[in-house]
């Protein structure tokens, strides 16, 4: 990865970002949410960071490999945990349970991240 490279250099940002919020926000479920907090709820919290740090690392993964579109691959991750991990964050939080239809969404672009990260490994940027 260039220091000059933008697009790689703004991933590893995202990647410290989200990752950087998913221990906050663990920290914040296991001991200021941990006793308001029903059993449905906390599972969903903890989903909801597990994916949110996971997809975090797969940001940071991708800026130093040479693969086609970088930018689209870390938006879907990106976007896709934002989507997944946030509507589970509101649903435990006490927001309506519609937000879990919104939740697949989030689910569909992390998906379509690891798809496209496979295609750009097999057909690597020249």
């Amino acid at each position: 990865m260039s220091p000059a490279d933008p697009v790689r250099s703004r991933l590893v940002a995202a990647g410290a970002l989200l990752g950087g919020l998913a221990v906050v926000l663990g920290a914040f479920g296991a001991h200021a949410l941990k006793s308001r907090l029903g059993a449905e709820q906390t599972g969903w919290w903890a989903t909801a960071v597990q994916y949110q740090m996971a997809h975090a690392l797969a940001l940071l993964l991708v800026a130093p490999l040479p693969i086609r579109r970088p930018a689209l691959v870390g938006a879907a991750f990106g976007v896709g945990a934002l989507i997944f991990s946030g509507t589970l964050y509101l649903m435990a939080l006490g927001a309506p349970r519609w937000l879990g239809a919104v939740t697949p969404l989030g689910g569909l672009l992390m998906i379509a991240g690891w798809v496209l990260l496979a295609v750009g490994a097999l057909r690597p940027r020249r």
